[in-house]
């Protein structure tokens, strides 16, 4: 109910300014907007009925309330009209803060509703934009300004699917090396991965002509047996890292038991108690350290079978493996790991049965070891081993009188030494170069007929490429070692030779393959059908008959082919014999070739090549 206009003035007295704040007239701006809130909260004011609602496209905030301290009550015009001073009578400060927080919350309606229009409208052009990609690409499926329900859900599938398939190309080939974002992958073949070790040319010119029975190195190698794998383990050649690979990364049914701290493995062979490797982690030094030719020659046969008796012993093989090295990046390794303290004082050198005497094998150095040596004095001792290390290794020094130089001239034995370790390269059932990793784990699975569990990798970078030296050190580097420069370069041509030999065998072992499966599969062809014909025209004579009155010389023809076919399908050995007998002389029987037809004798050779195959 309407209060009288007399008490107006009673209920809601002018509001005087606070007696201890002083009167402000630096912003007259801040006072208008006060008075005029004072003049929205009386009632029946033109403020207060204009600002009863709020302005269009302004959301209803704290505006279509008034704020009060008190609780809100049933709504009554005689409690509107109390509570509608109280916001006035708060404090500058309060109603300050209220103010503030009442025009944030316009602004924040304002900046959320802007925001829902804007993605509306960009939603609302994308679609137009699909919409047309997709009636380009797909046809009058739907129209750009009117798209039915169905075609908007198949382009969001489509969308959705892309998307997927960029997220699972990013988890399945996250870097740039994935051979699926390149374009050269579309345009030219894969990459040879044992080319990738090497710069070596595509054509490689060989220059030593090796038999055939020198190239294909193929042992039958019994692990269940008695055979046994010898490693020749020379000096700073990468032979360590090899032995690892033999012991811990090589695929067996009984694998080696490598224990955590020691440096030996236990390789046994399956279902024995007896070691089917000699090296160092399987057996350890058991010949000396880093035994050459002479001496495991001589030594492993003992080691093996020396507790048992002469009569009991079996008659094994030993298949001698080794890698070889540049002989200069070899030189400069064994120079770089003799700084650092290494002697070798504990390699027997057993010739003839004998180590060599202190004369015939001096020392180049006078204190423990030879560390911190400089590079021309490694070079100036004239009875330094280092120098044509392979070659001494590998070759028997039997033939020259093991140690003793006194034996033959120097250039005799130079070119005696350089021959026999070329034979025994040769000869030996695997070797490898450390500069090809691939081709060598390549090589020996192909040799003794078992594959690696992970590939080789190629380091590039050594202790020996980090040393700078200059054209002249290298030259005296390779004249030092002149008799390893000449086995590396017969090594590595007959290694290279080796590997086009057995990569040249299995692509013609694949190529017959597939040829012989296809000749097998349409010959099974070939005998089906005429099966299914004979069937047919066995099921219905008169029909056939009655359509066709040339239908029995057909039917004699089929069944003949079909007799054939399964004559030649399941004819033994013996017939085979047989027939090739009948090849040789085929004037004993000219008959019976005047009396098979055309059709079925192209049949019977065809059909028999296949039976062969199978």
């Amino acid at each position: 109910m309407a209060l009288p206009a007399c008490a107006a003035p009673v209920l809601w007295p002018p509001l005087q300014p606070e007696r201890e704040a002083p009167a402000r007239t630096t912003c007259p701006r801040r006072h208008s907007r006060v008075e005029a809130e004072l003049a929205e909260s009386r009632p029946g004011s033109v403020a207060a009925s204009v600002s009863a609602d709020p302005p269009r496209g302004v959301s209803r905030g704290f505006n279509s309330q008034p704020l009060t301290d008190e609780p809100l009550k049933a709504s009554s015009s005689q409690a509107g009209a109390a509570r509608a001073p109280l916001f006035a009578l708060l404090p500058r400060g309060r109603r300050r803060r209220m103010h503030d927080l009442r025009r944030r919350w316009d602004l924040g309606s304002l900046c959320r509703a802007l925001l829902t229009r804007g993605l509306a409208a960009l939603g609302h052009s994308l679609k137009h934009v699909l919409g047309a990609i997709f009636s380009k690409i797909f046809g009058p499926l739907a129209s750009v300004g009117n798209m039915d329900e169905k075609s908007n859900k198949l382009l969001l599938a489509l969308v959705m699917l892309f998307l997927f398939a960029v997220i699972v190309l990013q988890y399945v080939c996250p870097g740039t090396e994935c051979q699926l974002l390149r374009l050269q992958a579309f345009s030219s073949p894969m990459p040879d991965p044992y080319r990738s070790e090497d710069e070596s040319s595509a054509r490689f010119v060989p220059r030593y002509n090796f038999s055939r029975s020198d190239l294909l190195r193929k042992v039958d190698f019994d692990i269940k047996g008695d055979d046994l794998i010898v490693f020749l383990h020379i000096q700073k050649t990468g032979g360590t890292t090899f032995g690892r690979h033999l012991v811990r990364n090589i695929q067996l049914e009984q694998p080696c038991e490598c224990r955590v701290g020691q440096k030996k493995c236990t390789c046994h062979r399956p279902g024995k108690r007896e070691t089917w490797l000699f090296s160092r982690f399987s057996t350890g030094w058991s010949c000396g350290l880093h035994a050459d030719w002479t001496e495991l020659t001589s030594c492993v046969p003992a080691v093996v079978d020396g507790k048992r008796d002469a009569k009991l012993r079996p008659s094994r093989n030993f298949h001698y493996i080794t890698i070889l090295r540049d002989p200069v990046s070899r030189y400069l390794s064994e120079w770089r790991h003799v700084q650092r303290g290494a002697t070798w004082k504990a390699s027997l050198h057993v010739c003839d049965g004998r180590p060599p005497t202190s004369e015939e094998l001096p020392s180049c150095y006078t204190g423990d070891d030879w560390s911190g040596c400089p590079l021309k004095e490694f070079m100036d001792c004239p009875y330094n081993l280092a120098n044509n290390r392979q070659v001494r290794m590998l070759s028997d020094l039997t033939l020259v009188g093991c140690y003793n130089l006194s034996v033959m001239p120097e250039k005799q034995r130079n070119k005696v030494l350089l021959e026999s370790a070329k034979s025994n390269l040769k000869h030996m059932a695997f070797f490898g170069l450390t500069e090809f990793q691939r081709k060598t784990q390549y090589l020996f699975e192909k040799t003794f007929n078992m594959n690696f569990i992970s590939p080789f990798t190629q380091y590039n970078t050594t202790r020996a490429s980090s040393v700078e030296i200059n054209e002249e050190i290298q030259k005296r580097i390779e004249g030092l070692n002149f008799l390893d420069m000449e086995l590396y370069s017969y090594a590595k041509d007959l290694f290279l030779q080796r590997y086009q030999f057995m990569r040249q065998k299995d692509h013609q072992d694949a190529r017959r393959k597939r040829q012989e499966q296809r000749k097998f599969l349409k010959g099974r062809f070939l005998q089906t059908h005429f099966q299914s014909q004979g069937q047919v025209q066995s099921q219905n004579p008169s029909q056939n008959q009655s359509q066709n009155p040339n239908v029995n010389a057909n039917q004699n023809v089929t069944q003949n082919l079909i007799q054939n076919l399964l004559q030649n399908l399941t004819q033994s050995s013996s017939q085979n014999s047989i027939q090739k007998e009948n090849r040789e002389n085929p004037k004993q029987n000219p008959g019976q070739e005047q009396s098979d037809s055309n059709t079925s004798n192209g049949t019977n050779d065809y059909i028999g090549s296949v039976e062969k195959w199978r």
